[in-house]
């Protein structure tokens, strides 16, 4: 990948939360880039910082209790962390927009979709009201929502899920943004609806050129979505690597626990289905180890003691464990 192609730079983000309990290591050492239309696919279990990494990069995390600690976001070389309020609210819905997880809380339900879909163009794009208007029901009419013309004037409850998950998408894709972020777009769906709203949000990146920020725990969806996968658990990015590669060869043992998880056509019906045993940790004043190691059927010793390095497999393709790298070199005693 060219590096003039990258648009979004995510160097060591780390974002805490204070709790009365301790602090909250959300994100911690978080790196990634993203190209012009290209599609990145972030996948986890509940929990593992996804949601609070890419809220990050629109520095949208409520403070108190939260806070960026360390790192940089460079938006074109630009530090958004160093924004001020003016330059984030030109950037935000306008530059890089966000498609919020929940469909059914995300939309004011005492405004008209029309007020909603309308109040981005006119304070990005400066058009007056009716100008607006016709290009909110262009929106909607691109994202599958039929006779815009008299659904904009609705209010959200008289919306499906689904049709609500379109007016979502309509308002972030509305100012043709550079970068989408789609933090669980198909939560709360039927599948069919799922389906539906995974290739609208495909076809119109492609159409608009537009680089896409996919946040899931569904690996059957990057699968068929996304040009690279990052893997988080625990605040961190485990494995990295272009999708197909991932899933042709999964190296992190919690990679390879989230793929044998995925039902499969292939298997018989009668076969139980493969679960990672235990939880994920509790991230509150977690110690400098392998957070995966109490669940991890390979840990090592050295995995109770020190934190795994990143470590390059191919030029694409990079695991943080010590099965690989530094610590297969060292060795280390299986417990």
């Amino acid at each position: 990948m060219n590096h003039n192609d990258v648009i979004l730079e995510v160097q060591d983000l780390k974002t805490y939360f204070n709790t009365d309990d301790g602090i909250v290591k959300a994100v911690d050492g978080v790196s990634f880039t993203l190209a012009k239309g290209e599609t990145l696919g972030i996948v986890g279990e509940s929990g593992c910082g996804k949601s609070v990494a890419n809220l990050s990069i629109l520095r949208l995390i409520p403070s108190p209790p939260g806070r960026i600690v360390g790192g940089e976001i460079l938006f074109h070389d630009r530090p958004v962390l160093k924004m001020s309020k003016r330059e984030l609210r030109a950037l935000r819905g306008n530059q890089i927009s966000m498609i919020f997880q929940d469909p059914m809380t995300s939309l004011n339900p005492f405004l008209r979709i029309s007020t909603q879909v309308t109040e981005t163009l006119r304070l990005h794009q400066g058009l007056d009201r009716m100008e607006a208007l016709d290009k909110g029901i262009d929106t909607l009419r691109m994202v599958g929502i039929p006779n815009p013309e008299k659904r904009i004037d609705d209010y959200p409850h008289q919306f499906s899920g689904g049709m609500r998950q379109r007016a979502m998408i309509a308002m972030a894709l509305s100012c043709n943004p550079e970068i989408l972020i789609a933090d669980e777009p198909t939560t709360a769906l039927d599948v069919t609806i799922q389906a539906q709203i995974l290739e609208i949000i495909k076809e119109l990146s492609v159409q608009l050129n537009t680089a896409v920020i996919l946040i899931t725990h569904d690996l059957g969806v990057v699968s068929g979505m996304c040009d690279k996968i990052c893997v988080m658990y625990a605040g961190r990015i485990v494995e990295r690597a272009p999708t197909d590669d991932l899933f042709a060869a999964p190296k992190h043992p919690y990679t390879q626990g989230l793929i044998q998880s995925v039902p499969r056509l292939d298997r018989s019906s009668r076969e139980r289905l493969y679960s990672i045993s235990g939880a994920p940790p509790s991230l509150i004043d977690m110690p400098d180890c392998c957070p995966f190691h109490p669940r991890c059927e390979h840990a090592m010793d050295i995995c109770r003691k020190k934190y795994p390095g990143e470590t390059a497999l191919t030029d694409r393709h990079r695991v943080s464990c010590w099965l690989f790298g530094e610590a297969a070199a060292e060795g280390g005693a299986r417990g």
